[in-house]
């Protein structure tokens, strides 16, 4: 693809929406973002017992390797454990098409908040059991000097909320005492661009984790790989903390992005020409004319997301294909209902990467006028927002309570058993991995499209015919399935 793109790498803990607003920040400046669920992340602490620093380190290459294959450019970036991780990545695969990004890199624990008697874990490792069971408590400050933010922490611990673990194994530390050792190796090997990012009152590590980063990658002759950015207001969580909008715009401009545009203001050079721009409008409107709106993505970067405001069943931010299928459990015609269909379009304003329609939403008795905004850069739309004229006539026609942001248990469940899968010591038979494809793709993606391979190309068509049988298969069947027989998998693996 043309478009860069951000691989975002979470911390120790917590989860792939760890990094605040950045994802958005970043799309909406026209990058393409991926993320991943790190393994014995995303379910319960007790699930990090038994997955080492070697797991994370696969579990992160085998995710760059695929946004490598798909991208020219690529940018790595991580906070916390997940920078750590990003240092490890760009150092082992020799990344060059791209530049790299390291918040909070904990190379030392030597920060205000790190307890005295921290050192003694050294001594508690080679204990029998000692490290699987000893628990290490999340506390006060949460690594946050914001104190609005810091009570919403505090509370969500409380109710018991599963946004981040509230513990984690000793053995867990034990895990990233290994990943800093490894990763304060031959750190001059870096060659990818590099901005590291640290907070001067960081609660976990002081500056001299920063600095040595910034040191050893330039190497004694002073070379200007990489560079440091000092924050003045934060705690730990430097992307939801007080200094957020400076970590922002400085990686932003890192990256050659503009920081006005990530805030959904268009860029100044959106790639196309006025005649382009007018193209793809006409033909995403003509899309929005038949109710087909797997076509409308299909014009858009992989993260296209569709914005439907309001407080009802339609309400909220349809992004990627898991948002396509999710609009169209709404949009497509039923026994009540005909599709949702737009109409009525009038002139359209072009401005730099912006081009906004008058229409009207048609769903059977609802006539819904409005405004319809597409925003595009190099011949791909990012986003669509509908902005009614009456919303409240909306919330009524629609009904029902808006879909959680996030993804759902099952989602989850299912974004942990794929990583999971990538940690199997011995490789399945034949028949089990088309199995795991096919319920993968059924899961992710839906059914299956396209055409089948050609006779010599035997694997991809066989992967494509055990796809095929199963087409109709619900997602949430195929997504349960596939958990199930992962976990017999692992559960198999470690007998």
């Amino acid at each position: 693809m043309a478009e860069p793109a951000v691989f975002l790498i979470h911390g120790l803990g917590g989860t792939q929406y760890d990094l605040g607003s950045m994802h958005k920040r970043l799309k909406n400046a026209g990058f393409v973002t991926y993320s991943l669920m790190l393994p014995g992340h995303g379910t319960t602490p007790q699930d990090l017992v038994g997955v080492t620093a070697e797991d994370w380190i696969e579990a992160v290459r085998q995710k760059y390797l695929e946004v490598m294959s798909l991208h020219e450019e690529v940018h790595v970036m991580g906070m916390c454990m997940g920078a750590l991780l990003a240092i490890e990545t760009v150092k082992r695969e020799r990344h060059t098409k791209g530049k790299l990004i390291a918040l909070v890199p904990p190379l030392f624990y030597d920060g205000w908040a790190t307890p005295w008697y921290a050192f003694v874990r050294h001594i508690l490792y080679p204990i029998p059991g000692v490290a699987a069971r000893w628990k290490i408590e999340e506390g006060d400050p949460y690594g946050i000097k914001n104190e609005q933010l810091r009570a919403i922490v505090k509370a969500k611990f409380a109710r018991g909320d599963n946004f981040h673990y509230n513990w984690f194994p000793l053995e867990c530390v034990r895990q990233v005492d290994r990943l800093r050792a490894m990763v304060r190796k031959d750190l001059r090997k870096i060659v990818a661009p590099t901005l590291v990012i640290h907070a001067r009152e960081d609660d976990l590590t002081s500056l001299s984790s920063a600095n040595y980063v910034v040191q050893n990658i330039n190497g004694k002759k002073g070379q200007t790989k990489a560079r440091m950015v000092v924050l003045e207001d934060s705690y730990h969580m430097v992307c939801v903390d007080n200094d957020k909008e400076i970590v922002a715009k400085s990686v932003l401009e890192f990256i050659g992005a503009n920081a006005a545009g990530s805030l959904g203001v268009p860029t100044a050079d959106a790639g196309m020409t006025l005649q382009q721009m007018q193209e793809l409008s006409a033909q995403a409107c003509g899309d929005l004319e038949t109710g087909d709106f797997a076509a409308l993505y299909a014009r858009g970067i992989p993260d296209f997301a569709w914005f439907q405001p309001g407080h009802n069943r339609t309400t909220g931010c349809h992004t990627g294909h898991k948002g396509l299928a999710r609009l169209q459990q709404w949009a497509a015609a039923s026994d009540a209902a005909p599709a949702i269909k737009f109409t009525t379009f009038g002139s359209a304003s072009l401005n730099s990467g912006m081009v906004v329609t008058p229409a009207v939403l048609s769903h059977g008795a609802l006539q819904s006028p409005g405004v319809l905004a597409l925003s595009m850069r190099k011949g791909k739309l990012l986003e669509a927002r509908w902005f009614p004229d009456d919303v409240e006539a909306e919330d009524t026609h629609f009904g029902g309570e808006p879909v959680q942001d996030g993804p759902s248990p099952a989602e989850k469940a299912f974004e942990q058993a794929s990583v999971t899968s990538k940690t199997l010591q011995k490789a399945p038979d034949n028949d089990t991995l088309l199995a795991l494809y096919s319920l993968y793709k059924q899961g992710s993606v839906g059914d299956c499209s396209g055409t089948r391979p050609g006779v010599m190309d035997v694997v991809g068509r066989a992967k494509f015919d055990a796809w095929m049988a199963r087409k109709g298969a619900a997602r949430d069947a195929a997504m349960s399935e596939y958990v199930a027989l992962v976990t017999r998998l692992k559960q198999e693996d470690s007998a």
